[in-house]
Order: C-alpha cells, then structure tokens, then sequence
C-alpha cells in the first residue's frame, strides 16, 4: 500500500511541476521576469538545455538517456526495498517525481524550463522539480545515515550483551 502511495506523490509531484512550468511558459515567457520580493526571489523564464547548473548544454539525447536509466534504477530499488523505511520510499519517490518533470521537458520541449530566481545569493535559476530532487536527495541522505547509525549502535550493544554472556 505504502509503495502505491508513494507513486501517486511521485505523480502529484509531476502534475504540479509540470503546472508551474506551463504557467511559466504561458506568462514568463513574455515578460521575461517578474520580482516577488526585488532582488531577493524573482520568477524569470529560462530554457536551460543542460543539466543542473547548465552543464552538458545541448546534449539531450545524452540526458535523456543518463536520467531514464537512473530514474528506473532507482524505481526498481523502492519496488525491491533495497533502502527500507518511509523516508528513504519518498524520498526516492521525490527524486523520481522531479526526475520525470524534468525528463518530460528535456523530451518533448527540447530544454527544461525554470523559473525560480533566488536573486539573494545569486543562485541559478531552478524549477519545482530540481526542489523535489535536492529534498529528496537530503533526505535520503538522512534516511540513510540514521539508519546506519541505528545499525551501529545495535552492533555496539549486542557486542556488549556478549561480553557479559562471556564473562
């Protein structure tokens, strides 16, 4: 059931990026930039035909192919519970969520569209998906960190249990 779930946010996650860009290409497009709050977040329309940060510009069929193989990867690794827990399902399901927003754009317009403008620290500009990818990535991390932890201390106290048993 919770497998189930966790397509549908991976599918709710692609219908609201896919929203925000066509309101982007619909209204941005035309006015190139608009400031929410000036000089600190502006929406402004990019057509980044790399990957993040630009890189790889113009390689589509490269992308496409790279992003195809490690959504399903990634998609075959929640169907198989190769990270268990909640987190680290939705997390995945975030990754993959942003990950096919993105892969629609690349396919079918060529280039991704982005549009938010973190004009503060002069960041890149970005869309919904890449937010979907990088929480998802953080907290996998997490997820994956704290259960290792959780592993190690185990192995510490059973470790402890023996030596007692021993004496």
């Amino acid at each position: 059931m919770k497998k189930l779930v966790a397509l549908l946010f991976s599918l709710l996650l692609v219908g609201i990026d896919q929203l925000t860009k066509w309101i982007a290409v619909n209204t941005l497009s035309q006015i190139a930039t608009y400031p929410l709050i000036q000089d600190v977040l502006h929406f402004t329309y990019v057509e980044n035909r790399g990957m993040a940060f630009g890189l790889f510009p113009g390689e589509k069929w490269l992308l496409i192919g790279v992003t195809g193989i490690l959504l399903a990867g990634l998609a075959v690794a929640a169907v198989k519970d190769v990270f268990p827990g909640n987190m680290a399902l939705f997390s995945i399901a975030a990754i993959v969520g942003g990950g096919i927003g993105n892969l629609i754009d690349r396919a079918f317009r060529g280039f991704v569209v982005d549009f938010v403008d973190f004009r503060l620290i002069h960041f890149w500009v970005f869309n919904f998906a890449d937010t979907c990818i990088c929480i998802g990535v953080l907290f996998f991390v997490i997820s994956y960190l704290s259960r290792e932890i959780k592993i190690e201390k185990e192995k510490r106290a059973k470790g402890r249990d023996d030596d007692r048993v021993s004496n």
